[in-house]
């Protein structure tokens, strides 16, 4: 070990002056400065890259930019009508005029209910899409004269009437097919299906009119046109509940009602001593208002 650690006299001199260098090296890298102040640019390059990363950007920026798809305006909600930049009052004056159940037929009379701006109205009114019904009939009914109520005649099946179609010569709901459900106006093939799928769901079909509410995608203008040609005349029997000596268990056989709503149906029998009115389970807790007509097909007094 002692031959390996022991050097001569040259030997720890040339040690020291490669010390040396090497200490000066490192200074001179550190402190002088060898880039070139000279740089040369492509300007014409340059300004290409630039406008290739600009050009990038606004895509990303478009991309980003919320999208309004066409849309009916009579389904606006809170989120939407802000997301349109309408204020809370104008918002306000729509949400109350759907309440009333009317409806916006046209973008003259959404600006009339609302009290929107031009400007705002011309950004949005673009993207309205109104069924095509109400595009037809605000085309023929420009020039249809008024009737002696001071309203223009009710669209049906693409004539003008003022009077509705009488019980017998209306068809019977019950056994409508579906291309004669397809010649109302509003009813292609998906809804005229959905009608008939929804009625073979019971054995004997609807009982009534009104079980129309529950098909999906019937707005009430369309039921209204199905109800001026066609009715339930030959209703399906039902063995109707007493709603006074009802059970959980007969009352959750009644469409619309669960296993909460008939326990509190019960409970408010109990404290009222009994319903005087059917339209008094309105007041129970959480019950389908909206659904009560349909829930009365089932239910009796006594």
């Amino acid at each position: 070990m002692t031959s390996h650690f022991k050097f001569s006299k040259e030997q720890r001199n040339g040690i020291f002056l490669l010390i040396i260098l090497v200490v000066g090296l490192q200074c001179v890298c550190f402190f002088v400065d060898f880039s070139s102040e000279d740089i040369i640019v492509n300007k014409v390059a340059l300004a290409k890259f630039n406008k290739e990363i600009d050009s990038l950007k606004l895509v990303q920026l478009e991309k980003r930019k919320p999208r309004i798809y066409p849309f009916n305006p009579n389904y606006i909600t809170d989120y939407k009508g802000a997301s349109l930049g309408m204020s809370n009052k104008e918002i306000d004056r729509l949400l109350a005029f759907r309440k009333q159940n009317n409806w916006i037929n046209s973008t003259k009379q959404f600006q009339e209910v609302t009290k929107v701006s031009d400007s705002l109205l011309g950004q949005i009114s673009p993207y309205f899409k109104f069924p095509e019904w109400v595009t037809k009939q605000n085309r023929v009914s420009k020039s249809y004269p008024v009737n002696d109520f001071g309203e223009q005649a009710r669209w049906r099946g693409g004539n003008f009437s003022n009077k509705p179609t009488a019980f017998a010569k209306k068809k019977d709901l019950n056994k409508a097919t579906a291309q004669q459900l397809q010649a109302i106006n509003g009813i292609g093939v998906v809804l005229s299906e959905r009608i008939i799928r929804f009625r073979n769901k019971f054995i004997g079909g609807f009982i009534d009119d009104v079980q129309l509410q529950d098909v999906y995608g019937l707005t009430p203008q369309v039921i209204e046109r199905i109800a001026n040609d066609f009715t339930v005349k030959t209703p399906r029997k039902v063995q109707k509940i007493n709603i006074h000596t009802a059970t959980i268990d007969n009352l959750v056989t009644v469409q619309h009602i669960d296993y909460d709503l008939a326990h509190h149906i019960i409970e408010q029998r109990k404290l009222k001593e009994g319903y005087k009115s059917l339209d008094e389970l309105k007041k129970v807790k959480d019950f389908p208002v909206n659904k009560i007509d349909i829930i009365k097909l089932y239910l009796c007094l006594d």
